[in-house]
């Protein structure tokens, strides 16, 4: 009897230390939830080799990984950690097995060698020197990936990097959020998600660099050493995966202040950009002086521009913003130089792939010229055939200059009687004046917001965006405008198309319209909140009116007051009193005709802002915000096909009221 008992106290212990074990205080919490999210990634696992269909589809894959990946990154630290983090690496060695992509397999060994290196007294280590053996009598297979397979792969690739864009904007603006690791370990493996969806794609740097960011982020907040080296080597596999990539500068400069040290390991910012002019050096002899200088060095990326024979506006293109000066010179007949206009970009450089001469040879301008003119700075020469007026300003977010200049004479019949009666102005009431403006309104440019990788705000309905709503409108606005007001219109795009925002007013001026109005949706962090309005080109006068115009020019509020002094120039003309009587002609209307057919519709009135996408505009210009496309009410109504109609409806009715308001007999 007493041999029997023996084994069995033993046994029983055992069980009993067992069970104790896990919920002791050191090991409960994170532990707890990282063993959890162990057992769900591996069920996924078993599910997908179990399923053939789901073995045909990378993104199952993906899927898996990251669920492996969740748990290392949960608790890094843990009993859990060196599973989760072998699993991955093994589930990238099956992926590699099947697709046949060096990626794969270059990123199953660099998880392999991490196990190695970060538990080298766990089981893993051995499994994954193991896989490593065998990897590594595996060769990459040269399967010919297709044009079409690339730019799916890509077009995906770039709707997750801003899906998870958009998590991480959240996530900054929560501070309730920013308190749990578990949304900061979710927004990484968004970005993650990117790099590892298309991994040799134009948006694998972004994403790759942005969870290291997170990483670094969250290390501010945890303090957790292991947070610190995922940022580190994330932040070194951007350096050398992507030396081409714009991320590489910026991953060295977070590496630099992360950890030193390990910068030095790596290549250092000035190594980056002394190898950068090393292979550009045959091109621009000037940029060998830039090895000691690079901080804050603006690079001009591109020029472009939109002429009619009456207007061109020429955009300079930079990736940071630096100072600049301009002025005019007169025309050199000794040397044959015509009339000149130039703009010099301090603490600058030209881009590798930057044209050096843009034609132009419209009826304003010959052509523009981009040059290094000193080690430090760029100068944009733009030769004048004949102008009248020009105006030069800067914008953010990206960093660009816009020169507009306008001719001595109009390119249409309407614009001709407005120069005609410009000097007749003093003598005539604003009412008068009005009306002598708005004679044949017969062009009208319709914009709708947003577009391509610009998804505007998201819907409180999953999967609905502003870029997607606003399009919808804007070829209902412009088909009911034909059909009722006889009316050209001029869509600026008529499919998912991303437009920078100066371009789209550049495309209204270049085409002589006679109105622009540009569709958006709103919306607030408040579901609540709900609404029309609409706005015109102004100074913001209160901080709803600064959101909003901070929001549809992608912007930071600072930027948005750092336009007052631009917008205290350009705005002495009539267009600014015309385009207010428009946006309150539209908004009377639509607010009156909504409300006869549905509850709770609110009349936010007629605001004023300064909003990018109207700076310039030479006619009357409003921007419409539609509803709140955050709020649910709302939201639902802005997808429904009826509203849109009423909505289309209510504004024609409004234009239709501004045109007899200021010329009675034009209908």
């Amino acid at each position: 009897m007493h041999q029997n008992r023996r084994p069995i106290s033993c046994f029983l212990l055992c069980i009993l230390l067992f069970f104790l074990w896990p919920v002791s205080p050191a090991l409960s919490g994170q532990t707890k939830a990282a063993k959890e999210k162990y057992f769900q990634a591996e069920a996924s696992y078993n599910n997908l080799l179990r399923s053939s269909k789901k073995k045909k589809y990378r993104s199952n894959w993906i899927s898996c990984i990251n669920k492996f990946k969740a748990v290392y990154q949960l608790d890094s630290a843990g009993p859990w950690a060196a599973a989760g983090l072998y699993m991955s690496g093994k589930l990238y060695a099956d992926l590699f097995r099947y697709s046949g992509k060096a990626s794969d397999k270059k990123e199953a060994l660099d998880i392999f060698n991490r196990v190695i290196n970060r538990f080298p007294k766990s089981a893993y280590r051995d499994k994954a020197t193991s896989q490593i053996k065998s990897l590594s009598k595996i060769k990459s297979s040269k399967k010919v990936i297709r044009k079409k397979t690339k730019k799916k792969s890509s077009y995906i690739a770039e709707r997750k990097f801003v899906s998870a864009r958009s998590s991480y904007n959240d996530l900054l603006r929560n501070s309730k959020k920013k308190k749990y690791r578990s949304n900061w370990i979710s927004c990484a493996n968004k970005f993650k998600a990117v790099y590892t969806y298309d991994p040799t794609g134009p948006w694998a740097a972004a994403g790759l660099y942005m969870s290291g960011k997170l990483s670094s982020r969250l290390y501010k907040y945890s303090r957790k050493s292991a947070d610190k080296k995922n940022a580190i080597e994330t932040f070194e596999k951007v350096i050398h995966d992507f030396p081409k990539s714009r991320y590489r500068e910026k991953a060295a400069k977070d590496l630099q202040r992360l950890s030193p040290k390990s910068a030095k390991k790596s290549t250092t910012i000035q190594d980056i950009i002394k190898k950068k002019e090393r292979n550009t050096s045959q091109k621009t002899t000037v940029k060998k002086h830039y090895g000691h200088s690079t901080k804050g060095v603006a690079t001009v990326e591109g020029l472009r521009y939109w002429s009619n024979p009456s207007y061109t506006r020429v955009v300079i293109d930079a990736d940071k913003e630096t100072s600049y000066s301009y002025n005019l010179l007169d025309k050199d007949r000794a040397k044959n130089k015509p009339q000149r206009l130039y703009v010099d970009l301090k603490k600058s450089r030209l881009g590798d792939n930057i044209k050096n001469l843009i034609p132009i040879n419209d009826n304003l301008l010959k052509n523009a010229r981009a040059g290094q003119f000193t080690d430090d700075s760029v100068r944009i020469v733009i030769d004048i055939k004949s102008f009248k007026n020009y105006k030069i300003f800067s914008l953010k977010n990206p960093f660009r200059i816009v020169i507009d200049v306008w001719g001595k004479s109009a390119g249409s019949n309407q614009y001709a009687k407005k120069s005609q009666q410009k000097s007749h102005a003093d003598k005539i009431s604003k009412g008068a004046l009005a009306k002598q403006f708005a004679l044949g309104v017969k062009r009208i440019v319709i914009d709708p917001g947003h577009g391509g990788r610009d998804y505007g705000a998201p819907g409180y309905l999953k999967g609905v965006h502003e870029k997607d709503v606003a399009l919808q409108l804007a070829r209902k606005l412009a088909e009911k405008i034909r059909t009722q007001l006889n009316c050209e219109v001029i869509l600026t795009r008529r499919y998912d198309k991303f437009l920078t925002l100066e371009e789209r007013t550049a495309i209204a001026n270049t085409k002589n319209a006679d109105l622009f109005i540009s569709i958006h949706l709103n919306a607030s962090r408040n579901r609540k909140a709900y609404g029309i309005e609409t706005y015109f080109l102004n100074l913001a006068t209160n901080d709803d009116e600064i959101r909003v115009a901070a929001r549809e020019n992608a912007t930071s509020r600072k930027n948005i007051s750092d336009l007052h002094t631009i917008l205290s120039d350009l705005m002495q003309n009539a267009k600014i009193h015309e385009s207010s009587r428009l946006a309150g002609f539209v908004q009377s209307s639509m607010c009156s005709d909504l409300k006869r057919k549905y509850s709770r519709i609110k009349n936010k009135g007629v605001k004023k802002a300064p909003f990018y996408v109207l700076l310039g505009a030479q006619m009357p210009a409003i921007l419409i915000e539609t509803s709140f496309i955050s709020n649910p009410r709302e939201c639902k109504r802005l997808v429904n096909k009826t509203y849109q109609d009423r909505v289309c409806n209510a504004i024609v009715k409004g234009i239709k009221r501004y045109i007899k308001e200021t010329s009675p007999d034009s209908l």
